[in-house]
């Protein structure tokens, strides 16, 4: 199984970046190319009941992307404002993300943690090698806490 993760403090308190991390805003924050931006881009639609803004938080909620039905994003744990974390399945292969949060003196340190398992075997290991040796994940990683740090920042 592959991880990557990187932590950034951004100069607001937890309740604030808590709100951007709801499936429904994550495409604010998503970098145009990345692990799940293509799929995303457009918004998501809830499959789980959702009748507050705290539904969205709770372990159990779930939605799709409202251009690709194939992948499931669904919350598996949840402390309100410390820590959330999502698995990710589509045919094949599954992931999660994990966000922790943290208050800090200027602010919040925001912890991102993507584990994942690449399909096709030992093609899928060759390719994680690949695309990981490159650095596009990282990169990626970092734009992504860039563009959230930016829009809490403003």
């Amino acid at each position: 199984m592959g991880r990557m993760g990187k932590s950034i403090e951004i100069r607001v308190p937890p309740k604030k970046v808590w709100e951007m991390l709801a499936l429904d805003r994550w495409s604010e924050w998503q970098p145009e190319r990345g692990f799940t931006s293509l799929q995303i881009e457009k918004g998501v639609k809830f499959t789980s009941e959702v009748n507050t803004p705290e539904d969205k938080y709770r372990v159990g909620a779930s939605a799709r992307p409202t251009t690709y039905d194939k992948l499931t994003f669904k919350v598996t744990e949840s402390l309100k404002n410390e820590k959330i974390t999502y698995l990710i399945e589509e045919p094949g292969r599954e992931s999660t993300i994990t966000l922790v949060l943290e208050p800090v003196e200027d602010g919040t340190k925001l912890t991102y943690a993507m584990s994942y398992e690449m399909p096709w075997g030992i093609f899928g290991k060759f390719l994680e090698k690949l695309i990981l040796g490159s650095g596009i994940g990282e990169r990626t990683l970092n734009k992504l806490l860039e563009n959230l740090k930016n829009i809490l920042e403003k």
